[in-house]
């Protein structure tokens, strides 16, 4: 099996060589095509004004100038010989569930390779980032691999991808696998306006935990419960329940 890895935290990530090893140990062919630089929260974007630069790191090892999406064209398109036959992305720091989904570059890559008609598979460590505890990768790199072959085995329908979140834990303290739906969120963005040297105001992005009301049978209550979150999502953005609302705008 030809294997294609991916991650928005950037080629020297550690949690790219976790999902590197996973994947040597499911395939005979590993791709690594990764951005040159972290480029979380970029969702789904293309890089269109610039050229792409390809850095060869090592024997199948490349890193791009590029977002996620540009890595999966890329080594699709370009790098491989033969389109791969998976591809995983990740395994970012931090978790990607619930509304987060819709910035994260680790799920927009799979989004792309999901749209290239690969099953495509997108893996998150979460961790205890309030308190500065290292990330438990040991969590992904001992549960994955065989989670990752059952869900191979059962197939992925086109146009889903599957969304792999591992709770911050010990590897021994994880209670198992639930199958979840997407969350929701309180969103957590504010801006923190500071001023340089000659008062000329600037501004962060800040994230700020929020509390929050976390349904049963979602994303974060499985974590929450140190459960792996298994989350499949689709392309199709399409609100079918509330076509009918607009149905008389028809003419």
């Amino acid at each position: 099996m030809r294997i294609l890895v991916t991650n928005d935290d950037g080629i020297n990530a550690p949690g790219l060589e976790v999902l590197r090893e996973i994947a040597e140990a499911l395939g005979s062919e590993v791709w690594v095509v990764a951005p040159e630089t972290d480029q979380s929260g970029l969702s789904h974007s293309l890089t269109l004004n610039d050229p792409l630069r390809l850095r060869k790191v090592e024997d199948r090892v490349y890193a791009l100038r590029g977002t996620p999406t540009d890595c999966v064209i890329m080594g699709v398109r370009e790098v491989m010989k033969e389109a791969p036959d998976l591809i995983l992305s990740g395994v970012n720091s931090g978790q990607n569930i619930s509304d987060d989904v819709t910035y994260s570059g680790t799920i927009a890559a799979a989004m792309e390779g999901t749209m290239l008609r690969i099953p495509s598979i997108a893996l998150s460590q979460a961790y205890d980032w309030d308190s500065g505890a290292a990330i438990p990768w040991n969590v992904t790199s001992t549960h994955a691999p065989d989670l990752l072959r059952k869900i191979l085995e059962k197939g992925i329908e086109s146009g889903v991808l599957i969304n792999i979140n591992f709770p911050s834990c010990a590897v021994e303290d994880v209670a198992g696998v639930q199958i979840t739906r997407q969350g929701a969120l309180t969103h957590g963005l504010f801006i923190d306006k500071r001023s340089d040297g000659r008062s000329n105001p600037y501004y962060w992005l800040t994230y700020q935990r929020q509390s929050q009301n976390v349904l049963s049978g979602t994303d974060m209550d499985a974590l929450q419960q140190n459960f792996i979150s298994v989350t499949p999502l689709k392309l199709d953005l399409t609100a079918d329940d509330a076509m009918s609302r607009y149905s008389d705008l028809a003419e």
